[in-house]
């Protein structure tokens, strides 16, 4: 079974009793320890890029600890550090806080517990700011696809399919499922193409009567039909020289189809009412999310028309299919919707983000958005958290169910079973602790597992029992599994 991934931990300390004590506390959590006797020696192994956090005393020789602290903000803002001392004030504190510490500890410790639960939760902290940060880069470094987001290799394979047609003239046909992004895509295109200068111009086939669209499309003269009040330019000469978008093409009437396959083979428009045609010079990229092929063979689609528009097919996945997206889309619209209503949200918790990812997504990356969106004016936290969710999402996928096994379905195997053995055992440490009425130590010996490393499991796998302190929920790389910890 993979561990998870403990927190590497520098301690700073004169006192050699208590550096030593501290360091083992650590070590037995499983946490690799650097533990140092001297403060000056203390700041350059800070310098350490593999060092998530800092323990380290107020009062030492050379160097103080509030000196120390600056000093290793300076260098690694990253890096939380908790301050220890023998003369807790609240002076001290504040101090302390104001200077970037995350937390302090009072000499001698009451329950050694406290330590390493403190170091667990700055560790947390530190995990959920590394993976905020990932997520920023990945999408700073998207290629600039405009609001194209994603890393799995469904959508690479979209990427370099859009960068290749950018530079043709050649009609694009985008098929995928509503609200799988089909438009910016359409308008990635277009501003990688020559045409980038020239417009853009979208229009919903779907939307509009035969006469409206016809009209929209090709513009009308005066008196052509009731309300044609004077001449018009549609769309296609709106957007000569540039893109045309045509949304949801499958929806267009066969009359309408007739006079688009004019365009496309000719190269010209011709106003409804009109005698003379208009020359357009048009690329035309169209989109569906119905099988063109199939109502073609059905005759509800023109074959010529068909094989005009399907010269280059981009095929969109849809969200199910790539959950390895979710996350960095799931950031994305946080950092859009916290902007927009001036909320300070800077983080999703773990267990929200499996929920998440767990999500089968029918609408897509729309439907992300608009939870995000949600969750983003609803919480009052700085981290949008499963509560925060609407109500379907707040129950975690369950492994003894056939019907809740086979949500996890369109998963990948290995995220698919990681996320059904922390769900099993998320809920066996909920029973067991319901058995024996919430005591730790009888569920642990019930368990037969060791109680420092039952209170871990339930820290892991965020369960609280009696006496626990609340916490932080932790970075969701995984859980190690009970069976290892036994």
């Amino acid at each position: 079974m993979n561990q998870v991934k403990r927190a590497k931990v520098l301690v700073v300390d004169d006192d050699s009793v208590v550096l030593k004590a501290v360091t083992q506390i650590l070590q037995r959590e499983g946490h690799p320890v650097v533990a140092i006797d001297d403060a000056v020696e203390g700041l350059t192994a800070a310098k350490d890029p593999t060092i998530d956090v800092v323990v380290l005393d107020i009062k030492m020789p050379n160097l103080s600890g509030m000196d120390l602290l600056r000093g290793i903000k300076a260098e690694r803002p990253d890096v939380e550090v908790i301050m220890m001392t023998a003369f807790a004030t609240v002076e001290t504190a504040v101090e302390a806080v104001k200077a970037g510490a995350y937390d302090y500890l009072t000499k001698p410790f009451e329950n050694i517990d406290e330590v390493s639960l403190t170091v667990a939760k700055a560790a947390e902290r530190k995990a959920l700011k590394d993976r905020t940060r990932a997520l920023e880069e990945a999408l700073t470094v998207r290629s600039q696809f405009e609001d194209l987001i994603g890393q799995s290799p469904q959508m690479r394979s979209v990427f370099k399919l859009v960068e290749t047609v950018s530079h043709s003239t050649a009609t694009v046909l985008i098929q995928g499922e509503s609200g799988t992004g089909k438009e910016l895509v359409a308008r990635a295109i277009h501003y990688r193409s020559s045409r980038k200068d020239k417009p853009f111009v979208a229009v919903n086939c779907s939307a509009l009567t035969e006469t409206l669209l016809e009209s929209e499309l090709f513009g009308h003269v005066k008196g052509s039909f009731t309300g044609a009040t004077g001449n018009k330019k549609g769309l296609f000469e709106a957007a000569d020289g540039g893109t045309i978008f045509l949304d949801e093409i499958g929806d267009v009437p066969p009359a309408t189809q007739v006079r688009l396959l004019r365009v496309l083979q000719e190269g010209e428009v011709k106003r409804v009412g009109a005698n003379e045609p208009v020359k357009v010079d048009v690329r035309v990229i169209a989109a569906t999310h119905v099988d063109l092929s199939r109502a073609k063979e059905q005759g509800k689609f023109r074959e010529d028309l068909f094989y005009r528009l399907n010269v280059i097919t981009i095929d969109l996945p849809p969200l199910r299919d790539r959950p390895q997206d979710v996350p960095l889309l799931a950031h994305h619209f946080l950092k859009l919707y916290a902007s927009k209503a001036d909320k300070k949200v800077t983080g999703i918790s773990p267990r929200a983000m499996e929920a998440l990812t767990c999500n089968r997504w029918t609408g897509n990356v729309r439907e992300l958005e608009n939870v995000i969106e949600r969750a983003v004016v609803l919480t009052g936290n700085d981290v949008i958290d499963v509560e925060d969710l609407p109500p379907g999402f707040q129950s975690a996928p369950q492994a003894d169910s056939a019907v809740e096994v086979f949500s996890l379905a369109h998963l990948p195997y290995a995220q698919a079973k990681r996320l059904a053995m922390r769900a099993f055992e998320r809920r066996y440490l909920s029973a067991l602790l319901e058995k024996n009425n919430q005591n730790v130590s009888s569920a642990a010996r019930a368990a037969g597992v060791d109680r420092s490393n039952f209170r871990r499991l339930l820290k892991q796998y965020e369960v609280a029992g009696r006496s626990m302190k609340p916490r932080a929920l932790k970075d969701d790389e995984g859980a190690e599994p009970l069976e290892a910890a036994s």
